[in-house]
């Protein structure tokens, strides 16, 4: 009841309990281990290529995933074509920032 210095309410049996008092009686989270789910980061390729090239290259990889959808193509080859695809974006981003941004912004972006 209200009136009862003792809480009647299960519920409400540690709630009156300061933080660092109600801590200790919380059950521990136990969690597992996870991979991530992102591939290891790309890097920049030797050879440098350019921006016109990489539109080239996007333009061709897109076509091929239109056609391996088309053709109801394995899981295992659109991940290919699709890391293909996102690899070759990455770099198109970065051959454009050498290319239209000041010397100084592509030193930091390089970092």
């Amino acid at each position: 009841m209200v009136s009862d210095r003792v809480s009647t309410v299960a519920g409400e049996r540690f709630t009156q309990l300061s933080t660092p008092l109600y801590f200790p009686l919380t059950m521990p989270i136990h969690t597992a281990g996870m991979t991530p789910l992102r591939p290891i980061r790309f890097r920049r390729s030797r050879t440098a290529k350019t921006v016109e090239a990489l539109t080239e290259l996007l333009g061709a990889l897109t076509l091929e995933r239109q056609a391996l959808r088309a053709s109801q193509a394995g899981s295992g080859k659109l991940e290919q074509n699709r890391i293909a695809i996102a690899r070759a974006q990455w770099e198109l981003s970065h051959a454009l920032i050498a290319r239209y941004a000041p010397a100084e912004a592509a030193a930091q972006s390089a970092a």
